[in-house]
Protein backbone atom coordinates (compact mmCIF):
# COMPACT_ATOMS: atom_id res chain seq x y z
CA UNK A 1 0.00 0.00 0.00
CA UNK A 2 2.79 2.43 0.90
CA UNK A 3 4.61 1.68 -2.37
CA UNK A 4 1.37 2.19 -4.28
CA UNK A 5 0.75 5.53 -2.61
CA UNK A 6 4.34 6.62 -3.31
CA UNK A 7 3.97 5.75 -6.97
CA UNK A 8 0.75 7.72 -7.16
CA UNK A 9 2.41 10.78 -5.62
CA UNK A 10 5.28 10.67 -8.11
CA UNK A 11 2.92 10.11 -11.05
CA UNK A 12 0.74 13.04 -10.06
CA UNK A 13 3.78 15.24 -9.63
CA UNK A 14 4.68 14.41 -13.23
CA UNK A 15 1.26 15.66 -14.30
CA UNK A 16 2.20 19.10 -12.98
CA UNK A 17 4.38 19.64 -16.01
CA UNK A 18 5.59 23.14 -15.19
CA UNK A 19 7.10 22.17 -11.84
CA UNK A 20 10.26 24.11 -11.04
CA UNK A 21 13.38 22.18 -10.06
CA UNK A 22 14.10 24.77 -7.39
CA UNK A 23 12.60 24.17 -3.95
CA UNK A 24 9.90 26.59 -2.93
CA UNK A 25 10.86 28.90 -0.10
CA UNK A 26 9.03 28.17 3.14
CA UNK A 27 8.67 29.91 6.45
CA UNK A 28 10.45 28.11 9.24
CA UNK A 29 8.06 26.72 11.81
CA UNK A 30 8.84 28.05 15.27
CA UNK A 31 10.53 25.94 17.90
CA UNK A 32 9.58 26.19 21.56
CA UNK A 33 11.08 26.42 25.00
CA UNK A 34 10.07 24.08 27.82
CA UNK A 35 7.22 21.60 27.46
CA UNK A 36 5.50 21.02 24.13
CA UNK A 37 2.40 23.22 23.66
CA UNK A 38 0.08 20.21 23.25
CA UNK A 39 0.29 16.45 23.80
CA UNK A 40 -1.18 14.78 20.71
CA UNK A 41 -0.52 11.21 21.88
CA UNK A 42 -3.24 8.64 21.35
CA UNK A 43 -5.20 6.62 18.84
CA UNK A 44 -7.44 8.57 16.51
CA UNK A 45 -10.12 7.39 14.09
CA UNK A 46 -11.63 9.47 11.32
CA UNK A 47 -14.98 11.17 11.88
CA UNK A 48 -16.71 10.82 8.52
CA UNK A 49 -19.59 13.04 9.64
CA UNK A 50 -17.25 16.05 9.55
CA UNK A 51 -14.68 17.36 7.12
CA UNK A 52 -14.53 18.58 3.56
CA UNK A 53 -16.22 16.94 0.59
CA UNK A 54 -13.68 16.75 -2.22
CA UNK A 55 -16.07 17.61 -5.06
CA UNK A 56 -17.39 20.66 -3.19
CA UNK A 57 -13.87 21.97 -2.55
CA UNK A 58 -12.84 21.34 -6.16
CA UNK A 59 -15.83 23.31 -7.46
CA UNK A 60 -15.09 26.15 -5.04
CA UNK A 61 -11.47 26.46 -6.20
CA UNK A 62 -12.43 26.20 -9.87
CA UNK A 63 -14.93 29.03 -9.46
CA UNK A 64 -12.16 31.16 -7.96
CA UNK A 65 -9.92 30.43 -10.94
CA UNK A 66 -12.66 31.27 -13.41
CA UNK A 67 -13.47 34.55 -11.66
CA UNK A 68 -9.80 35.57 -11.60
CA UNK A 69 -9.51 34.79 -15.33
CA UNK A 70 -11.82 37.67 -16.22
CA UNK A 71 -9.79 40.80 -16.99
CA UNK A 72 -12.06 43.88 -16.71
CA UNK A 73 -9.73 45.83 -18.99
CA UNK A 74 -10.55 43.61 -21.96
CA UNK A 75 -13.64 43.66 -24.15
CA UNK A 76 -16.06 40.76 -23.85
CA UNK A 77 -15.12 39.27 -27.23
CA UNK A 78 -11.43 39.04 -26.24
CA UNK A 79 -11.77 37.61 -22.72
CA UNK A 80 -12.26 34.00 -23.78
CA UNK A 81 -9.39 34.03 -26.29
CA UNK A 82 -6.91 35.63 -23.89
CA UNK A 83 -7.61 33.47 -20.85
CA UNK A 84 -8.64 30.05 -22.17
CA UNK A 85 -5.19 28.42 -22.37
CA UNK A 86 -3.94 29.84 -19.08
CA UNK A 87 -7.15 28.89 -17.29
CA UNK A 88 -7.02 25.36 -18.66
CA UNK A 89 -3.48 24.93 -17.35
CA UNK A 90 -4.49 26.19 -13.91
CA UNK A 91 -7.53 23.92 -13.81
CA UNK A 92 -5.47 20.90 -14.87
CA UNK A 93 -2.91 21.51 -12.13
CA UNK A 94 -5.54 22.10 -9.45
CA UNK A 95 -7.34 18.88 -10.42
CA UNK A 96 -4.05 16.98 -10.07
CA UNK A 97 -3.47 18.58 -6.65
CA UNK A 98 -7.02 17.71 -5.60
CA UNK A 99 -6.56 14.09 -6.64
CA UNK A 100 -3.33 13.87 -4.67
CA UNK A 101 -4.86 15.54 -1.59
CA UNK A 102 -7.79 13.12 -1.74
CA UNK A 103 -5.46 10.10 -1.78
CA UNK A 104 -3.30 11.41 1.04
CA UNK A 105 -6.27 12.17 3.31
CA UNK A 106 -7.98 8.78 2.98
CA UNK A 107 -6.18 7.58 6.11
CA UNK A 108 -8.84 6.42 8.59
CA UNK A 109 -6.65 5.79 11.66
CA UNK A 110 -3.79 7.76 13.23
CA UNK A 111 -1.52 6.53 16.02
CA UNK A 112 0.47 9.37 17.58
CA UNK A 113 3.29 8.90 20.07
CA UNK A 114 4.92 11.94 21.63
CA UNK A 115 7.86 12.32 23.97
CA UNK A 116 10.09 15.18 25.03
CA UNK A 117 12.24 14.78 21.93
CA UNK A 118 10.01 13.26 19.27
CA UNK A 119 6.56 13.15 17.68
CA UNK A 120 5.64 10.20 15.48
CA UNK A 121 2.38 10.00 13.52
CA UNK A 122 1.64 6.53 12.16
CA UNK A 123 -0.88 6.87 9.33
CA UNK A 124 -2.55 3.52 8.60
CA UNK A 125 -1.77 2.41 5.05
CA UNK A 126 0.38 5.44 4.24
CA UNK A 127 3.69 7.09 5.07
CA UNK A 128 4.44 8.07 8.67
CA UNK A 129 5.29 11.57 9.89
CA UNK A 130 8.21 12.07 12.27
CA UNK A 131 9.68 15.12 13.99
CA UNK A 132 12.51 15.37 16.52
CA UNK A 133 13.09 18.19 19.00
CA UNK A 134 16.36 19.09 20.68
CA UNK A 135 16.60 22.19 22.87
CA UNK A 136 13.31 23.35 21.36
CA UNK A 137 14.55 23.16 17.76
CA UNK A 138 12.55 20.97 15.40
CA UNK A 139 14.28 18.67 12.93
CA UNK A 140 12.46 16.60 10.31
CA UNK A 141 14.06 13.61 8.57
CA UNK A 142 15.26 13.34 4.99
CA UNK A 143 13.16 10.54 3.48
CA UNK A 144 13.00 8.74 0.15
CA UNK A 145 10.19 11.14 -0.79
CA UNK A 146 11.96 14.41 0.08
CA UNK A 147 12.78 16.69 3.00
CA UNK A 148 10.40 17.02 5.93
CA UNK A 149 10.09 20.40 7.70
CA UNK A 150 8.27 20.22 11.02
CA UNK A 151 7.64 21.95 14.32
CA UNK A 152 5.09 23.90 16.35
CA UNK A 153 3.16 26.93 15.17
CA UNK A 154 1.55 28.10 18.37
CA UNK A 155 -0.58 25.17 19.58
CA UNK A 156 -0.57 23.52 16.15
CA UNK A 157 1.87 20.82 15.08
CA UNK A 158 2.93 21.28 11.46
CA UNK A 159 4.71 18.91 9.09
CA UNK A 160 5.66 19.85 5.52
CA UNK A 161 7.06 17.32 3.06
CA UNK A 162 9.02 19.06 0.29
CA UNK A 163 9.48 16.93 -2.82
CA UNK A 164 12.28 17.51 -5.37
CA UNK A 165 10.02 19.06 -8.04
CA UNK A 166 8.65 21.85 -5.88
CA UNK A 167 5.64 19.84 -4.74
CA UNK A 168 4.75 20.33 -1.06
CA UNK A 169 2.44 18.37 1.23
CA UNK A 170 1.60 20.14 4.48
CA UNK A 171 -0.25 18.66 7.47
CA UNK A 172 -1.46 20.91 10.29
CA UNK A 173 -2.68 19.15 13.47
CA UNK A 174 -4.96 21.03 15.88
CA UNK A 175 -6.40 19.42 19.02
CA UNK A 176 -9.78 20.48 20.40
CA UNK A 177 -9.93 22.17 23.80
CA UNK A 178 -11.36 19.02 25.43
CA UNK A 179 -8.62 16.84 23.92
CA UNK A 180 -11.08 14.42 22.31
CA UNK A 181 -10.95 15.62 18.71
CA UNK A 182 -8.13 16.24 16.25
CA UNK A 183 -8.41 18.50 13.20
CA UNK A 184 -5.95 17.71 10.40
CA UNK A 185 -5.71 20.26 7.59
CA UNK A 186 -3.77 18.95 4.57
CA UNK A 187 -2.57 21.35 1.88
CA UNK A 188 -0.95 20.29 -1.39
CA UNK A 189 0.84 22.96 -3.42
CA UNK A 190 3.38 23.28 -6.21
CA UNK A 191 5.65 25.91 -7.66
CA UNK A 192 3.80 25.43 -10.96
CA UNK A 193 0.73 27.29 -9.70
CA UNK A 194 -0.15 29.84 -7.04
CA UNK A 195 -3.38 27.98 -6.23
CA UNK A 196 -2.96 25.32 -3.50
CA UNK A 197 -5.59 22.72 -2.59
CA UNK A 198 -6.63 22.03 1.01
CA UNK A 199 -8.77 19.31 2.59
CA UNK A 200 -9.83 19.26 6.25
CA UNK A 201 -10.31 15.98 8.11
CA UNK A 202 -11.42 15.32 11.70
CA UNK A 203 -10.49 12.46 14.00
CA UNK A 204 -11.92 11.33 17.34
CA UNK A 205 -9.84 9.74 20.06
CA UNK A 206 -10.58 6.09 20.81
CA UNK A 207 -9.23 3.31 22.99
CA UNK A 208 -7.40 0.78 20.87
CA UNK A 209 -8.28 -2.78 22.04
CA UNK A 210 -5.51 -4.65 23.83
CA UNK A 211 -4.02 -7.36 21.64
CA UNK A 212 -4.53 -10.95 22.79
CA UNK A 213 -1.07 -11.82 21.48
CA UNK A 214 2.34 -11.41 23.13
CA UNK A 215 5.18 -11.00 20.64
CA UNK A 216 8.96 -10.97 20.82
CA UNK A 217 11.65 -10.46 18.20
CA UNK A 218 14.19 -13.27 17.69
CA UNK A 219 17.26 -13.49 15.47
CA UNK A 220 16.40 -16.89 14.04
CA UNK A 221 12.62 -16.71 13.71
CA UNK A 222 12.13 -12.95 13.55
CA UNK A 223 8.79 -12.15 15.24
CA UNK A 224 7.21 -14.85 17.42
CA UNK A 225 3.70 -14.36 18.85
CA UNK A 226 1.64 -16.37 21.32
CA UNK A 227 -1.56 -16.02 23.32
CA UNK A 228 0.31 -17.11 26.43
CA UNK A 229 3.56 -16.13 28.10
CA UNK A 230 6.64 -16.34 25.86
CA UNK A 231 9.74 -17.70 27.55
Amino acid sequence: MKALRTGNILALCALLTACSQQLVGDKLVRGYAGDAPVNLSGSWERDYARGDIVSVEVNRVLRQIQRSAIDPRMSNDRIGVANTSDTRRKISRVLALAQLADMITQVDTLTITQSEHQISVERKGDYAISCEFYEGVAQGPETEYGNEICGWDGHQFVSRLVLPDGLRVSHRFTMSTDGKSLHVSTTVSTSATTTPFTLDRYYNQFERPVSAFNCIETLSMKRVCSTGEIK
